[in-house]
């Protein structure tokens, strides 16, 4: 069957959300109504289709992406349930990349939470057409208008609900269809069979007015329904839901659904949105690229030229490396040649495979529009793009965000030194947000990852997948470095290196970039930027390359203890050569030294990662929380009250002082209390932090 369905009928989704929202329950709900299992998985018995590590079974959590594919009303729809700790955000950045559409899951209780944010955020920045999902209706404190509240307020969005709760908290049992103007409630256990009913009276008022206030935003967005509307003439199911499809995928609207998928309450719905909603890869606009011509299309279409992009590669036990991939044109077949354009090389495509989590089936072809795996492709990694072999293109790759957290790992046994580098370099080139250096200094193996959990559990996949013990030494903050001052130095560079004499004469300025900015924002070595203040044709082109080649490498290594440097902005002002003893390497070596002595000079300081961190905790452990998170130096931002006594703080934490503060919470909150914290910005330690950490006093 899936070979033959057509584009239209395709849909590419992601379930994405704050942790605990309820995104894995919801899928694995999906899996049973739509025939793909025959037995409805749990988080806490470890026993769901996506969440199949070990890791994460143990947890409960969902740590990597899942694709799974399953069919509804003739559509087929490619899943892809995504992490909820914000540690693991890698994960939903690459499948957001490649999806057409989004299901967002909220707690009804909670509204929008931290991590809500960052999803809808990056769902927003890459122009994923989204609907929501109001999860977990029958919990204590669930509150459907507070929640789409939260949604329109914090998100600066425009949800517009297509459904009204039937009964509240243990009481919930159905929804009213505002859009078909019917009721359906679930009475079975297994939820598999929906009845529809008349519209109780004890909801029918506020349905009308939601009824209205849906009518409203709809037409809105369509200028003949909008006559039709103030004419007052009966519109159409059909052309409603049209409008309402064109408003979603253009961004303007997301259609709020609700129900409780741990008690298999309004799935089928969401099911439904999901096809009626949701756009096909024909609804999205070409895929665009870099070819030697310059930039073109590639439409979504078995005719193309085959444009397909990588977005995740993961280690199977029994196939080996998987490379995940999105067809956005084109055809890919078994037993081709595929050009990887990012890389320039080629690659032969031995088997071709439909992913149901950690399970698989071999197919002979992955179409336009579709999402697949393959194994045995040597030279491709994520972000990179295959391409056919004669009409090569460049997708746009895939950014993410730097490591803040870092710690030391030596193995155990001489014998574990080649397994544990095989484990470090298969997990960093499963996981982009995973990096892996040599300190020179020490000769230490330092792995940094994106938070205590993510450096925890790669640790752990260390010993259990890859069968490496190792020591893991205490964890350290992935510190920057700057300046706040301009500085200027001048260097001559004279010597003889292999009986031949090398001359270079280089003179830099350094000056921060950031200006009003300041440091209230994520910052990256693109912040560092070059620029050649010399008269036109004062120094030859090579060598002016070789200067910038020689302050970008020396971006790595900063003056105060070795962090990168950025935020600064680097100036070439002077510079003489000898036609007859100049050379590239010499002016690389003068441009190095040079930038050093003129760092040193610009008042070099330390950055770090300031978190942005959420604590919920019941209202009468908040003062204690308040307590310890002001001796943690942490800035409150705001706090907010939550149904049943619950207390939600916002804050900024400076993630230095953060270690080890689930277990502080647990003790002041007698384990009631949770949080989650993202990065959030870097900013200037005080002389006192920047001690202890240069020198280890204070």
């Amino acid at each position: 069957m899936a070979d033959v369905v057509p584009l239209q009928k395709i849909r590419n989704i992601g379930v994405i959300a704050h942790i605990d929202a309820g995104k894995t329950t919801t899928t694995e709900r999906i899996l049973f109504y739509t025939g793909r299992t025959h037995r409805i998985g749990n988080v806490d018995e470890g026993t769901t289709v996506t969440d199949w590590m070990v890791q994460e079974r143990e947890r409960g959590i969902t740590i990597t992406s899942a694709a799974v594919t399953c069919f509804w009303r003739d559509h087929q729809i490619n899943i892809v349930d995504t992490p909820g700790h914000i540690d693991f955000t890698a994960e939903v950045q690459r499948s957001l990349r490649v999806l057409d559409g989004g299901v967002v899951v909220f707690d009804g209780t909670a509204g929008v939470e931290p991590q809500s944010e960052t999803v809808w955020r990056q769902a927003r920045a890459f122009r994923v057409p989204l609907i929501v999902f109001i999860n977990k209706m029958d919990k204590l404190g669930a509150d459907f208008a507070h929640a789409v509240a939260t949604i329109k307020d914090r998100l600066e969005s425009n949800p517009v609900p297509l459904h009204w709760p039937i009964g509240a908290e243990a009481g919930f049992r159905g929804v009213v269809d505002l859009l078909q103007w019917r009721a359906i409630v679930w009475t079975d256990e297994l939820g598999a069979s929906p009845e529809e009913i008349e519209i109780p009276e004890t909801v029918r008022a506020d349905a009308e007015a939601a009824r209205e206030a849906m009518l409203e935003a709809i037409v809105e967005t369509d200028d003949a329904l909008m006559e039709q509307y103030l004419e007052g003439q009966e519109l159409a199911v059909e052309d409603l839901r049209a409008a309402l499809r064109r408003a979603t995928i253009a961004g303007v609207m997301q259609p709020v659904l609700c129900g409780t998928s741990l008690r298999n309450k309004g799935v089928q719905p969401l099911l439904d949105a999901i096809v009626d909603l949701l756009p096909s890869p024909l609804d999205i606009p070409p895929v665009r690229g870099q070819t030697k011509k310059g930039v073109e299309e590639r439409p979504a279409t078995l005719e193309a030229p085959l444009a397909a992009l990588i977005f995740k590669i993961a280690t199977d036990p029994y196939a080996g490396r998987l490379a995940y991939f999105r067809v956005y044109s084109g055809v890919l077949r078994r037993g081709g040649v595929v050009h990887n354009a990012t890389k320039g090389a080629r690659e032969r495509v031995t088997k071709l495979l439909r992913m149901y989590a950690d399970h698989r089936e071999e197919v002979e072809e992955v179409r336009a529009g579709d999402i697949g795996a393959t194994v045995g492709l040597k030279q491709s990694f994520t972000g990179d793009t295959l391409s056919a072999v004669h009409t090569p293109i460049v997708l746009e790759s895939i950014q993410f965000p730097e490591p803040v957290i870092s710690v030391a790992v030596e193995p155990k046994t001489v014998a574990d030194q080649d397994r544990l580098n095989e484990a470090l370099q298969r997990l960093s080139e499963e996981d982009p947000t995973f990096w892996v250096r040599l300190d020179e200094s020490t000769g230490q193996t330092i792995i940094s990852g994106m938070g205590e959990l993510h450096l925890e559990i790669l640790v752990d996949r260390m010993l259990r997948e890859f069968n490496v013990a190792a020591n893991v030494g205490r964890q350290r903050v992935a510190y920057k470095e700057t300046v706040t001052e301009i500085g200027a130095a001048s260097v001559t560079f004279e010597r003889v290196l292999g009986g031949k004499p090398q001359f270079a004469s280089v003179a830099l300025e350094v000056r921060p970039a950031l200006g009003e900015r300041g440091f209230s924002r994520a910052l990256s070595d693109k912040d560092a930027v070059f620029e050649n203040g010399l008269r036109v044709n004062a120094l030859t082109p090579r060598y002016i390359e070789a200067v910038k080649s020689g302050v970008l490498e020396s971006l790595d290594s900063g003056f105060l203890a070795g962090y990168p440097l950025v935020g600064l902005k680097v100036a070439l002002v002077g510079a003489e050569d000898d036609p007859e003893i100049s050379s590239e390497m010499a002016f690389k070596a003068a441009s190095a030294q040079a930038f050093r002595e003129a760092v040193e000079s610009a008042k070099p300081v330390l950055l770090e990662p300031v978190m942005d961190l959420e604590v919920v905790a019941p209202a009468g452990f908040i003062g204690e929380v308040l307590g310890d998170l002001s001796a943690r130096g942490a800035s409150i931002q705001a706090m907010q009250p939550r149904p049943g006594g619950i207390q939600a703080v916002r804050a900024y934490a400076p993630l230095a002082k953060m270690f080890g503060y689930a277990t502080d919470l647990r003790s002041a909150t007698q384990g009631r209390g949770t949080f989650t914290m993202e990065f959030h910005h870097y900013e200037p330690v005080d002389s006192r932090q920047m001690d202890a950490v240069l020198y280890g006093v204070g």
